[in-house]
């Protein structure tokens, strides 16, 4: 489980698809969320967009893996499709936030790697998130309002990187990744291999 979490605006959702679209190991979770779908989404493909009834029901259920409110929103993660991809060797990417980490980390620390996205200042952050136009000014005034927040908890994580340079960010995220998959106890072949040396 390989997460990236940020502040709004600081560029993980961008790292998230640069890092889907080439490495064909790397599948990612996809939420559910009681939001409003954007002009730009696809449902199923960005999130699963649901009710609040049908969320408040996968939480009873226990299908959540973790779960948060941001703003007057509900998110979420389905376990089912996150144990049976790993199950078939895939790495499963997650962009969610410090209090979904920190559930997904309570439940399952020894397969969980994560890394939090930091902007290079907080005028940059509040730049980007008027760049992209997605949001009114009320919503990026509280995005920017909750970033400190965010940023409180970066020590909660593995590795923490600063967003200045898009690409250099990129590669730095996939090496992070490529070094976590090559250690020992996530290397199941190995002592068979091993074995066969002798």
């Amino acid at each position: 489980m390989f997460i990236l979490s940020s502040p709004s605006g600081a560029g993980k959702t961008t790292i998230s698809r640069r890092m889907l679209e080439v490495d064909p190991a790397l599948s990612l979770s996809i939420s559910v969320t009681t939001r409003p779908r954007r002009s730009n989404e696809i449902d199923g493909r960005d999130y699963h967009f649901i009710s609040k009834e049908r969320f408040n029901e996968m939480q009873r259920n226990n299908e959540l893996l973790e779960h948060a409110q941001v703003f007057d929103n509900f998110y979420g993660t389905p376990g089912k499709y996150v144990y049976d991809s790993i199950s078939n060797g895939k790495d499963i990417l997650f962009d969610i936030d410090w209090q979904g980490t920190r559930q997904l980390a309570q439940k399952n620390r020894g397969d969980l790697v994560s890394v939090f996205i930091l902007p290079p200042t907080l005028g940059e952050l509040e730049r980007r998130l008027r760049t992209r136009a997605q949001d009114s000014d009320e919503v990026v005034a509280k995005r920017m309002a909750k970033a400190a927040s965010e940023i409180s908890h970066w020590e909660e994580y593995d590795y923490v990187l600063v967003n200045d340079d898009l690409e250099s960010t990129i590669s730095n995220v996939t090496c992070i990744l490529q070094a976590e998959r090559l250690k020992r106890y996530r290397q199941p072949q190995l002592p068979a291999f091993v074995s066969g040396l002798k």
